[in-house]
């Protein structure tokens, strides 16, 4: 007796890794729109964008202003928030209360930050019209319209169980992939900080942002964004011109902030800044020197 389409639902969560690669390109195409580095033209990147997001589960135009606001600040620690992975330094840290420090390490744990973490705010808080941007909101309001009607016509013709079946592992996976790509990105033994007043965009683009190495076949599921500290240089520039930039320009070839896959694993551990020593710094390394 052959094996009947629930028997093969295995086969349907094995396929769900690849399409999840293909979701994760697929939000770097809507993260270069969102920059309008695609195409050439606003319109076509504001089209194709919006057109994403119905797969991604991402509001095009309030993400998109989030993320300009990272990439205004990344690296200043008078100005986080919008866009950003929480840091705190080391004073701020001893500062704050037990229950706070105990919820700031809460969320940074990867099984908190990326196991829970990732997946919830792309499925649940990225449809909370919460900023008190109108534009922003509206792009929230109208995503989520989007997606009752789209999966609402899924549902109607497949059943709503097949379709949570086949779409949440790969929204789960690609949510994983996403949060863990940005969180290396700037979040490495090497990233660098600095208050405002000494604060500079383009040392805060080279030296604050990742060199990510990845293999090829990763590379291009991700969109090149592993070369995180060109893309923050220059955001016009396409994920599909990023190596022909390191090329080009050797000059752009990081000496210390290149991370590779396995050394990423690492940077898990890094979750406080220390002015001090102006690096970043696990919860264990912090220790000595408050003591002293």
């Amino acid at each position: 007796m052959g094996a009947t389409p629930a028997n093969r639902y295995w086969l349907s969560l094995l396929l769900a890794v690849p399409a999840a690669g293909l979701l994760v390109r697929l939000f770097i195409i809507q993260h270069d729109c969102g920059h309008g580095s695609f195409f050439r033209s606003r319109s076509a990147n504001d089209h194709l964008g919006r057109l994403l997001s119905v797969l991604t589960l991402t509001p095009y135009g309030s993400w998109a202003q989030g993320h300009a606001a990272h990439h205004a600040s990344t690296g200043n620690l008078d100005r986080r928030g919008r866009g950003d992975v929480e840091t705190w330094t080391v004073e701020e840290y001893w500062a704050a209360s037990s229950l706070k420090r105990v919820l700031y390490r809460l969320y940074r744990n990867p099984l908190v930050m990326v196991g829970f973490g990732a997946p919830i705010n792309f499925i649940i808080l990225q449809r909370l019209p919460s900023h008190d941007n109108k534009d922003s909101r509206r792009s929230i309001l109208g995503l989520n319209l989007a997606l009752v009607v789209t999966f609402g016509i899924a549902c109607f013709s497949f059943g709503a169980v097949h379709v949570l079946k086949i779409y949440l592992p790969v929204i789960i996976i690609a949510a994983w992939v996403g949060n863990w790509l940005f969180y290396v990105q700037h979040q490495f033994h090497a990233a660098d900080w600095e208050r405002d007043h000494d604060w500079n965009f383009h040392a805060a683009s080279l030296n604050g942002s990742s060199h990510f190495k990845l293999p090829p076949i990763l590379g291009w599921f991700s969109g090149n964004i592993g070369i995180h500290h060109v893309h923050h240089l220059c955001s016009r520039v396409p994920n599909y011109h990023l190596q022909a930039c390191v090329d080009a320009a050797p000059e752009l070839i990081p000496i210390v902030n290149v991370v590779t896959l396995r050394e990423s694993l690492g940077c898990w551990r890094l979750a406080l800044w220390d002015e001090r020593r102006r690096s970043l710094v696990s919860f264990r390394d912090a220790l000595p020197e408050v003591s002293q």
